[in-house]
């Protein structure tokens, strides 16, 4: 056959039938001997002893049944024979001349075999595999030809698609395959221990100096990259067990203390192995661990976060739940396993530490609401460090403390926006609260009023929540607080004087209108606790604000209470003027209609508050004694005998007895007020001079602000002309008047007889009115009339002392 001229020269010992032997040294189609070692059991000998390594048959060249060439000698193949069975080229091919290599050609494009062949033995099959390589080259890497019949006429299938194959690790060579599946065993230790000792005959065979991997195809640089992959698988085990072992149930924790033991080991053979490496070599496992450890935290907390309800607020919930639960685990199954030299626990500890840092860091940076920001700081500066650090052993920590989870500077912003969005929202909300407030002042219905309670809970829900965080932050919101309620208070100042000087007012109903007043006075007791409170909790730069919000509710108590009283007094006026008279002498009845009006206004008062209530009653108690003796002193009734003065002294200290009782039945605490009227009524009633000294001096003692003004009109009442006694008594009241004439006025709530005016003072003339000519020694009678005085021109009392 033309195809095999060039092939070499037969062997002449071997027989020619069907076989061609081949020298391998001239054979093209040889292959290197390593790819066929695997073919060497299958391949038999020839009958002469011959390898038929390199023979191949045109049998298994076409994958067809027993082959035969169909030809005799002497007879072409395809004609007409004998009789016998031809063959499948001869049945096939139309009869003609044609060249014999033409069946290797026809052959090679065949895809199928016939169905019935005669059976042939494995020597023959043998002595065909040279001629076989031949025709169809290499090992064949596809199935039977026979398996793949396509019927004529139809079109061959297209081969299924191909899957890719995930890639394949990398795996050291086969000598090292027993150390790898130790590592998937997870005999860690052991397997750490051969790589030590595989490491140890690398630095053997390259010198004994850890270096850099050799180059391809060198001894020592394989093993060395044998080393590195063996020890990244060893890496690889060891992380994913730092991470089951965290994540619960699992291969990890399943493995129990025996597996956390075994990671614990290989740590510290390590460790000592990095000291024989040199620090230019050391593997540093230790801190690889670490650095495991804090990524299994850092998913196993952001595993955590997400999922859970209620905002940031939730989240920090979460986190801390996770955080007590795994610390648990560490604590009763981890940290024991593990040597005690590597500090387990502190390394957990700091791992969860910086995992949970970096996640509130990140919050931090986003824009938070206020609620948020409140949230995050008080998580940081009281649940983390009373709820989570409290619950460990710190003496577990080999560094010391733990650092913040936040920077200083983190924390001072969290702050500032935390203040300036309070002060923003806070502001307008009260004025909000107060803008509804009033538009029901003027109102016929009834509307139970609720501002001081909308105002002390809009800014308590912040000074409440801030000292918690921390005592600066707290000092820092309350004076932010307090700024915010004193403008409040002077708006709020404002608008009661607006609502009170409004005509309109005039038009609601009696009652209304005091129920009204009343509510705008209960508002000052809640709002001044609160401005105390906070002036305590901040700082000393807190003390202006606290003095502005007392100046406007003092205020607003003042003229809610001259309303109150001068709506009382003016209905109270028509029983003062029957007081001083005659009739009052011998009447109860003027005294008799002031206590029973007072005492039905005064279950109205009951409404107030406790303090403003109180400074009331103690007002009304003063006005109503100063209405009392203010008919007194003008002279209304003057005492012209001993009698009338005792009927009147009598009558003074009657009225005074039930006076006190009703104020005191009334809650009154002005008890000063109590010995005013007996005392005048003990100067009208007493004879000798110096009883009467005693007695204006107890007065101008309990009363700094009487004058010799309200002495002498006193001592005129009494109907005492002598100028000598008069000279005497009145020179007590000038002695103490010039001893204190230094000292302060007293307080307005004490102020008694300064708001009493009097008749300009009385002087006595030494001329009788009905004899124009007598001697002088005869004009000392008391018959002699008194004339008053000049009233000097006295500068003008501001309006509050009126």
């Amino acid at each position: 056959m033309p195809i095999l001229k060039s092939l070499g020269v037969a062997d002449p010992k071997v027989p020619r039938a069907g076989t061609l032997p081949l020298r391998s040294s001239q054979n093209p189609f040889e292959e290197v001997s390593g790819l066929e070692e695997e073919e060497a059991g299958e391949l038999g000998t020839l009958p002469n002893g011959t390898s038929c390594r390199r023979r191949a048959t045109l049998e298994k060249l076409a994958g067809l049944a027993p082959f035969r060439l169909g030809w005799a000698p002497g007879r072409r193949a395809g004609s007409p024979g004998d009789g016998q069975p031809r063959s499948f080229l001869g049945r096939v091919l139309p009869p003609g001349i044609r060249r014999s290599s033409a069946d290797f050609g026809l052959l090679a494009r065949l895809q199928g075999t016939r169905a019935h062949g005669d059976q042939e033995t494995a020597g023959e099959a043998a002595r065909r595999l040279a001629f076989l390589r031949l025709g169809r080259g290499p090992k064949p890497r596809r199935v039977s030809l026979a398996e793949r019949v396509v019927p004529a006429g139809e079109a061959a299938p297209e081969p299924p698609p191909k899957v890719p194959e995930p890639p394949k690790m990398k795996e050291p060579l086969s000598g090292e395959s027993g150390i790898l599946g130790l590592i998937q065993q997870r005999e860690l230790a052991r397997a750490d221990e051969h790589i030590l000792e595989l490491e140890a005959e690398e630095l053997a065979s390259s010198g004994g100096a850890p270096g850099p991997p050799k180059a391809e195809g060198a001894a020592g640089g394989r093993r060395a990259r044998d080393v590195a992959l063996l020890y990244e698988a060893l890496q690889r085990e060891l992380w994913a067990l730092v991470r089951e072992t965290l994540a619960g149930p699992g291969p990890g924790a399943g493995a129990g203390a025996g597996a956390v033991a075994q990671l614990g080991q290989v740590l510290v053979q390590e460790e000592a192995a990095d000291g024989r490496r040199g620090p230019g070599a050391a593997r540093k496992l230790r801190a690889r661990w670490a650095e495991a450890v804090a990524r299994a935290a850092r998913e196993r907390l952001e595993a955590a976060a997400p999922g859970a309800p209620g905002g940031l607020a939730g989240q920090l919930e979460a986190l801390r739940a996770r955080l007590l639960e795994d610390m648990a685990v560490v604590r009763g199954r981890l940290a024991p396993a593990y040597p005690a030299g590597l500090g387990a626990f502190g390394v957990y500890l700091r791992g969860y530490h910086c995992a949970l840092a970096e996640w509130l860091g990140t919050s931090a940076r986003r824009r938070l609401p206020l609620a948020d920001r409140y949230a995050l700081l008080h998580w940081h500066n009281q649940v983390y460090p009373r709820e989570v650090l409290g619950l460990v052993d710190m003496v577990a920590l080999e560094n010391g403390e733990l650092g913040p989870l936040l920077s200083p500077g983190t924390l001072r912003g969290l702050e500032d926006e935390c203040v300036t969005d309070v002060k923003a929202q806070t502001r307008a909300a009260l004025l909000r609260v107060l803008q509804e407030d009033e538009e029901c002042w003027g109102s016929t219905e009834e509307q139970p009023s609720s501002l001081a309670q909308d105002v002390c809970e809009l800014l308590e829900e912040h000074t409440e929540r801030a000292p918690r965080i921390s005592q600066e932050f707290g000092e820092r919101m309350a004076h932010c607080c307090l700024g915010g309620l004193a403008e409040f208070l002077q708006s709020f100042q404002q608008r009661v004087e607006r609502f009170h000087e409004n005509p309109g007012v005039r038009e609601l109903p009696p009652d209304t209108y005091i129920s009204r007043t009343i509510a705008l006075v209960n508002c000052g007791p809640p709002l001044r606790a609160l401005a105390e409170r906070l002036a305590r909790v901040g700082p000393p730069e807190s003390e202006p604000a606290r003095e502005a919000s007392a100046s406007a509710l003092d205020r607003v108590t003042r003229l809610c209470h001259r309303v109150l009283a001068d709506l009382l007094f003016q209905e109270l006026q028509p029983h003062f003027n029957k007081l001083m008279r005659r009739k009052w002498l011998s009447s109860p009845e003027a005294l008799d209609g002031i206590v029973g009006t007072l005492g039905a206004q005064a279950l109205a008062l009951r409404r107030m508050q406790d303090e403003p209530y109180q400074a009331l009653v103690a007002e009304l108690h003063r006005r109503t004694l100063v209405e009392y003796v203010r008919p007194l002193l003008r002279g209304r009734l003057r005492c012209g005998s001993a009698r009338t003065r005792g009927r009147m002294a009598r009558r003074l200290r009657e009225d005074a007895a039930q006076l006190q009782r009703l104020f005191r039945r009334l809650e009154s605490q002005a008890s000063w007020l109590d010995a005013v009227v007996p005392h005048l009524a003990e100067v009208l009633q007493l004879e000798d001079t110096p009883s009467i000294q005693v007695e204006v001096g107890v007065l101008v003692r309990d009363y700094p602000d009487i004058r010799r003004k309200h002495v002498a009109a006193l001592l005129d009442i009494r109907g005492l002309r002598n100028t000598a006694a008069r000279q005497e008594i009145l020179a007590v009241a000038r002695d103490l008047e010039l001893s204190e004439g230094g000292a302060l006025s007293p307080p307005r709530d004490h102020a008694f007889f300064a708001d009493i005016p009097v008749p300009r003072p009385s002087f006595c003339l030494s001329f009788p009115l009905f004899l124009g000519r007598l001697p002088i020694s005869r004009l000392a009678r008391p018959n002699l009339a008194c004339l008053p005085w000049p009233r000097p021109p006295s500068p003008a009392r501001p309006r509050a002392q009126r």
